[in-house]
């Protein structure tokens, strides 16, 4: 309100100048000048000076006159306040007539949606196992999820629509040697890519919108070690032996090896930064060397102290953080390093613990914020402002694994499978859920939440026994929960819960459990 009162304005003059103009406003479109208490202005710059309110000072400036409420209530600024709070922002001001309106219903969708993750309100399920296959990696993004088996199929779903018959992506193995495909390395997706490393060294990339079969493959000399996949873009990077290779496709839409780069050591983990423009950029830790990888460029090496090798990483488009394990003569403890891609120098030393950092997330955090796992158990949230720990969680029994956090709220995995929700601004566990396996994947957004438990062992023992059962216990699970239904999330039967009438004798117990058989 500061921005009116600069104006000369007293509430004599407020009096004096609502007395001498007329009521008759009837539309926006009939006002020449607007009645800024002593002052006359446009239309247009009486909107200039309303964009710098919020939504309350909008109300209250509508309670002035009928000339101000015409303003306060202009479409423009109500679009501009929800873009603001990051309510619509793919739309434009022409696809709804009233923005406050819509305003208002979004702020009520997300108090629905907060409501509902405190008091694990919605739906959940199990996504359909492969049947003699070992879950081996799982990716999600914007609640497509793809899964890789130890029986070589890579399987994808759409969260989204709620509609769990995954389809299978085809690879080119011959069709007369079932089961003898290599294991499924790693998976990864983005809004139109799917992605998939072998034990064998091969790549296979599928375009989810033109079909279920390969675009292009590609064959490594020695087994692919990491595996990365940019999150907008089509630039694949996979590392093999001692070379890391960048894919893209070129004009014609054929896809090509980009750059390709010698490095020292065998990669540990490899990220693609985002948002590079026109040559990709990244990030590749190989033991104690930590290296920039452009397009256009050489392999540079971006952090390198001998005997302190990295133990997890993560980018966003103009950092990078990566755990470091001290080791020598003098012992520092474990931190985090953040550094500048631009400047390629240290920002931000983070933490001192005694275990090793097993997971970071930078990329999906809120600004000058950073949230991290350890093999200590515990969950930190960084502040990089001040390079101290906002706050520390004792969360699991054993390792973290995983974690992710938003403006509100922690999801954090342990090894011993145990996925915990935390509002951290209460420090307060909201709730958990265990399973059997450790918990290798977290991905949530306001409305839905993807958890995957890998097993360790890619084996699959007591096949003689009822499926169900052998995979519950050995092969791994991936759930998908989703907010925005207003039903309890843990009361939901199951899909791989219930028996189907026409199953073999010995195998249909007419179940319909609330719970998974390892919380009975």
């Amino acid at each position: 309100m500061q921005v009116l009162w600069t104006l000369g304005i007293s509430a004599e003059s407020v009096s004096r100048e609502r007395a001498q103009k007329s009521d008759d406003w009837d539309s926006e479109n009939e006002m020449d000048d607007v009645p800024f208490f002593d002052v006359q202005l446009p239309y247009e710059l009486a909107i200039n000076i309303f964009q710098y309110l919020d939504r309350k000072d909008l109300g209250r400036c509508a309670q002035v006159s009928k000339t101000w409420k015409v303003i306060a209530e202009d479409e423009v600024l109500w679009y501009r306040l929800c873009q603001q709070e990051g309510h619509l922002s793919e739309s434009s001001i022409s696809d709804y007539s009233c923005w406050k309106l819509m305003l208002q219903e979004c702020r009520a969708k997300e108090h629905m949606l907060r409501t509902n993750w405190k008091n694990r309100k919605g739906a959940v399920s199990e996504l359909e196992h492969i049947p003699d296959a070992v879950l081996c990696d799982v990716h999600s993004h914007d609640g497509v999820v793809i899964a890789g088996y130890t029986s070589g199929d890579v399987r994808v779903w759409d969260t989204r629509t709620w509609d769990y018959i995954a389809p299978f992506l085809e690879s080119e193995y011959e069709e007369d040697e079932p089961g003898m495909q290599p294991y499924v390395s790693f998976v990864r997706i983005n809004s139109s890519l799917a992605v998939a490393a072998y034990e064998d060294g091969f790549l296979n990339i599928w375009d989810l919108r033109t079909g279920k079969y390969p675009i292009h493959r590609f064959e490594h000399d020695a087994r692919i070690q990491a595996l990365a996949l940019s999150q907008e873009g089509a630039t694949v990077a996979t590392a093999s032996a001692f070379d890391v290779i960048m894919l893209c496709p070129n004009e014609e839409g054929y896809w090509q090896i980009a750059a390709e780069f010698e490095v020292q050591k065998l990669v540990d983990y490899l990220e693609i930064v985002p948002d590079t423009g026109r040559y990709p950029v990244a990030i590749a830790t190989a033991g104690d060397l930590v290296y920039l990888l452009k397009a256009e460029d050489s392999a540079r090496t971006l952090h390198y102290v001998y005997g302190q090798p990295t133990t997890c990483l993560d980018v966003s488009a103009n950092q990078v953080a990566f755990g470091v394990k001290s080791l020598g003569w003098v012992y520092e403890g474990n931190k985090i390093l953040v550094y500048s891609l631009e400047a390629e120098r240290c920002l931000s030393k983070l933490g001192n613990a005694l275990g090793d950092f097993t997971c970071v997330n930078l990329r999906d955090s809120p600004p000058n914020l950073l949230v991290s796992g350890n093999m200590d158990r515990r969950v930190r949230i960084h502040d990089l402002r001040t390079d101290k720990i906002a706050l520390s969680l004792s969360a699991h029994q054993l390792g973290v694994s995983a974690v992710q956090m938003d403006d509100w709220k922690i999801v954090s995995g342990g090894e011993e499978g145990l996925v915990s929700v935390w509002d951290y601004r209460m420090n307060q566990k909201l709730w958990e859920v265990h399973s059997r396996h450790p918990v290798r994947h977290i991905s949530f957004n306001s409305h839905s939440l993807i958890t995957a438990n890998v097993p360790y062992e890619r084996v699959v023992r007591s096949a003689e026994l009822d499926n169900f059962t052998t995979h519950r216990r050995h092969r791994g699970l991936i759930h998908a929960y989703e907010f925005a239904v207003d039903q309890l999330a843990f009361q939901s039967p199951l899909p791989i819960c219930r028996s189907s009438s026409d199953a073999m004798a010995g195998y249909n117990y007419d179940l319909a459990l609330a719970f998974p058989y390892d919380s009975v």
